[in-house]
């Protein structure tokens, strides 16, 4: 078994870079997808990045996917025609297929987004938050630096584009790392899922890799026991 790690669409292999490298290390086969940036992306996001993801994924893969790729689990599924055995959101949106992201986001930070849009575009991810909030996120320069490295700005197309019916199907769990993403957690729980909580931060998957690689091993055992 394998785990495929597949990056929110705004950020990039970075986030989840540690991860992997911890997995392999200790003895667990993992990869990180590389869909393309938004901004290479004319049209058709979500079908587009997940026929990417897909690709990468191989027979008996647990797909791990990260804040907004949440999304694009049903998607992803649906395009590897069953090479995905199971699904784990890290700290990640549910599917809302019929909805886009913004009808999903508060009416606070949708509003601030689209007053910061500028020639259909919205700032890169870091941009979004104070200053100083990346870095109490992520202490460390190197890995933080690498992270940056990867942002572009964001077309408002993509927040705007409705998802793709369709739900997610199979083994699925839940890894809660921040409290922005309680409810999530929680909706995951009803569903019977296995969830986890580790109290670090949205990008512990750069700030504490090891942690993270811990429990994505424990719940794909879960998953495919």
């Amino acid at each position: 078994m394998r785990i495929l790690l597949s990056p929110s669409p705004l950020l990039g292999p970075a986030s989840w870079t540690a991860v992997a490298e911890s997995l392999n290390a200790g003895g667990r086969a993992a990869a990180v997808a590389r869909p393309p940036s938004l901004l290479e992306i004319t049209g058709d996001y979500y079908p587009t990045l997940a026929a990417s993801i897909a690709e990468a994924a191989r027979p008996g893969d647990v797909l791990a996917a990260h804040s907004g790729a949440g999304a694009l689990v049903p998607a992803v599924l649906a395009a590897a025609a069953g090479r995905i055995v199971g699904s784990i959101y890290v700290d990640a949106i549910l599917p809302h297929p019929g909805r886009s992201w913004f009808d999903t986001a508060p009416a606070a930070m949708r509003e601030q987004l689209r007053a910061g849009a500028q020639q259909g575009l919205l700032p890169a991810w870091d941009g979004w938050w104070p200053p100083g909030a990346l870095e109490r996120l992520v202490p460390e320069a190197a890995p933080r630096e690498a992270l940056v490295a990867e942002l572009e700005p964001l077309p408002i197309a993509y927040f705007e584009e409705v998802a793709p019916a369709g739900e997610a199907s199979g083994p699925s769990a839940y890894l809660r790392l921040s409290g922005a993403y309680d409810n999530e957690a929680k909706a995951a729980g009803r569903m019977g899922w296995p969830v986890v909580h580790l109290p670090l931060n949205h990008l512990a998957a750069v700030s504490h890799p090891t942690a993270v690689a811990g429990a994505l091993a424990g719940l794909a055992d879960q998953l495919v026991a």
